[in-house]
């Protein structure tokens, strides 16, 4: 067998090593001749997958993304040849809640609040959405939730703490985003938050985006600025053209890093890994994690050991400072990233 992986997936090369031939990439740009022989490929966001890069790849059965989002896959495309196909959904989704805690503390500091005086918006309440609505309650925001699809789905509605999104967005004082990117059906997420969408937030709110970059129309947070405060982990036109303004106007400014614990590169790595071994009869890999990282431990944690404990797992101040100063090296700092432990 052949499997061709991004070489910034942990612990693949090692684990797929004894049963084939293991060739690692560069994501963003490979020869696609490479494929025409693999039986396997794992790939990031990076890595776009469709009709141009897998259409000489006649023997490809399965494709896996190490990454909780999808919008870089063709699945219908993957589907119509028959490929088996897996993202690792939920993987990293303690980790970006770390995330957005640790801007909320340090938002908390740096402006004298505490949760009970503030009004939460989660915008997707998905894998990561829900540990925020989780928690943050716990900590005694008041939190709204917006997300038409599972509202639909589950006949959820205000008695659930879901509420029509012009609603969230003018009462909460923080929006935090967590949809996926899509362009198309009866609720794209695609520049969702544009002109429209920010003018119905209050002056002094802050909005968090640690979904895709795309979800926000660059120019409409240029436009808003100077009375948002954004903190922000994904970029439209991400790694190579951010717009410099918009990152030296946020408070928070990181290179993508929002889901990069240690834990939840494991999971992810473990998730296409049982995938994969499903799909091509690699039955002793079923159920593989790797042995030298210790699982997620959730737990219940108060809001003031939160902020006594967040920055010393998560220190968005610093790299904020260090993505600011050499904005070059965003692809660079994300691959090279110190992946964090998660703590709750």
């Amino acid at each position: 067998m052949k499997f061709v992986i991004d070489k910034f997936v942990p612990y693949v090369a090692e684990v797929l090593a004894p049963y084939g031939e293991v060739v690692e990439i560069d994501g963003r740009s490979f020869p696609k001749e490479l494929l025409n022989d693999a039986d396997g490929l794992i790939v990031r966001t990076r890595t776009r997958c469709n009709k141009e890069l897998l259409g000489g790849a006649e023997r490809l059965k399965f494709v896996g993304t190490a990454t909780i989002g999808y919008d870089h896959i063709d699945r219908p495309y993957l589907a119509s040849r028959g490929i088996a196909f897996t993202s690792a959904a939920g993987c990293n989704s303690r980790a970006v809640l770390q995330w957005v805690t640790a801007a909320l503390a340090h938002l908390a500091k740096k402006e004298s609040w505490t949760p009970k005086e503030r009004t939460l918006g989660v915008v997707g309440v998905g894998h990561v959405g829900s540990l925020v609505v989780e928690y943050a309650r716990s900590w005694g925001f008041e939190v709204l939730c917006s997300d038409p699809p599972r509202e639909q789905a589950e006949g959820l509605g205000r008695a659930d703490g879901f509420v029509p999104l012009a609603e969230l967005l003018s009462r909460c004082d923080i929006v935090t985003l967590h949809t996926p990117l899509t362009r198309t059906g009866e609720w794209p997420t695609f520049h969702l938050a544009n002109l429209n969408f920010l003018a119905q937030m209050r002056d002094g709110a802050t909005l968090l985006n640690a979904s895709r970059g795309e979800v926000t129309d660059t120019n409409a947070l240029l436009a808003n600025a100077h009375r948002l405060t954004l903190c922000i982990d994904t970029w439209e036109g991400e790694p190579d053209n951010i717009n410099p303004t918009l990152l030296e106007v946020a408070e928070i400014a990181t290179p993508h890093i929002a889901g990069y614990s240690a834990q939840g590169k494991a999971n992810a790595s473990a998730i296409v890994i049982d995938a994969l071994a499903e799909t091509l009869g690699l039955k002793e890999l079923k159920g593989w994690y790797p042995s030298d990282v210790r699982p997620s431990a959730p737990r219940s944690i108060t809001w003031e050991d939160t902020c006594a404990q967040i920055g010393a797992h998560c220190d968005l101040v610093s790299e904020s400072k260090r993505m600011k100063e050499r904005p070059e090296e965003f692809e660079h700092r994300r691959n090279t990233y110190p992946l964090r432990e998660e703590f709750f």
